[in-house]
């Protein structure tokens, strides 16, 4: 059965996302008790969710945000003023890296070459900190395309490669290591940094544990996340800054949308107006399989459906899923945890509409924040 909440969801047009504003709140909640209990900063990662409408709402809670290229910064500057706004990049272009210095309080650098390049001009800026991002060599990441210690990594700088006569000007070093994990491979992974670059800690200010931490999640060790923290902060007198994506959004959105069609082809398979290549690319790319209210795995319940989307693309297949009742044209479906890494990469492959955003406020009712059309396509174009 569907709640009072989740029923508000079938009176939209769709197909459309739904933040939710009571998860939101939940999730910022855990991050700024963390904040105060242990003096660190928790900064928003744009780039899991970069719905600017809820900046305002976000930024009661936490320290800022970080961005990973020009127009999040300058997204994060405009939108969530008075807060921080760090930047990291692989590289940076000469003709980004004014505006970077006006609008950034942190800008980390992902190679030596890199900071000796723009060191000149960032040495005039002693208001904006820098940092550089180190690899430990070492991350509990399976899937490649998501690790960023995997052999032959472009990002950050190996122990072989750190130019230790070179950190004038340096104030901080991050590491970005992890993926939905939790306190434990935090942990584990502070070992190898320390084993790594610990002789490099006292000179420096502060520390970036990067993202990738489940913080929100009801099992997330918490207080392991709290001894890591203050470790770093006791031995090394360090200023720690955190800064994950997902724990802000998770479980906070949906992706609504309508069954357009039911064909057969040794199974049966519904057309539905959300396409996973366009709305939700990392079904396909993860991959995995989101969750839809009151559904089941294929052949749980009475029937099974492949559900694919409207795009020409073969593979745009978003999972199988079994229901009480046939499907019919017409009939709403419900994903969950649609927040996160989703309007962020979305796109207008054949052509296809974008979902609409809205806001499920906490008294049920939904605020329409953005609609898109014909002019939205072809801009990009």
């Amino acid at each position: 059965m569907l709640s009072e909440r989740e029923k508000e969801l079938l009176k939209l047009p769709t197909p459309c996302y739904v933040i939710d504003e009571a998860m939101l709140k939940h999730n910022l909640a855990i991050l700024q008790k963390i904040e105060q209990q242990t003096g660190c900063h928790i900064l928003l990662a744009q780039k899991a969710f970069s719905a600017y409408h809820v900046y305002p709402l976000i930024a009661e809670y936490i320290s800022g945000t970080t961005a990973s290229g020009i127009f999040e910064a300058m997204l994060a500057h405009e939108e969530m003023p008075q807060k921080q706004v760090h930047v990291f990049s692989p590289a940076y272009k000469d003709e980004d890296f004014d505006e970077l210095l006006r609008i950034c309080d942190h800008i980390v650098f992902n190679s030596f070459s890199q900071w000796k390049h723009f060191r000149e001009k960032a040495m005039r800026h002693p208001e904006v900190s820098f940092g550089l991002r180190i690899n430990p060599e070492y991350s509990e990441i399976d899937t490649d395309i998501y690790n960023p210690c995997f052999e032959s990594s472009r990002l950050g700088i190996t122990l072989e490669n750190f130019e230790e006569d070179e950190l004038e000007g340096i104030s901080g070093l991050h590491f970005h290591t992890m993926c939905e994990q939790g306190a434990e491979t935090l942990q584990r992974t502070l070992s190898a940094v320390e084993d790594k670059f610990g002789k490099f800690l006292p000179k420096m200010k502060w520390l970036n544990f990067g993202g990738g931490h489940h913080i929100t999640l009801p099992d997330y060790r918490t207080d392991i996340l709290i001894d890591c923290i203050r470790s770093m902060q006791e031995k090394y007198g360090l200023e720690i800054y955190l800064e994950p994506g997902e724990a802000v959004a998770i479980h906070a959105g949906w992706l609504v949308c309508s069954v357009l069609d039911v064909i057969r082809n040794g199974r049966d398979i519904a057309i539905v107006d959300t396409s996973a290549a366009a709305h939700m690319p990392d079904v396909l790319e993860m991959p995995y399989r989101p969750l839809i209210l009151n559904s089941e795995t294929s052949g749980t319940l009475p029937y099974t459906y492949r559900l694919g989307g409207p795009t020409c693309l073969a593979g745009d297949v978003i999972g199988d899923y079994s229901f009480d009742a046939p499907l019919r044209r017409g009939d709403k479906l419900i994903f969950t945890d649609m927040a996160m890494y989703s309007m962020v990469k979305n796109n207008t492959f054949n052509g296809m509409p974008l979902p609409s955003i809205y806001l499920l406020k906490e008294d049920n009712t939904p605020v329409l924040l953005k609609q898109f059309g014909y002019d939205d396509f072809k801009r990009r174009l």
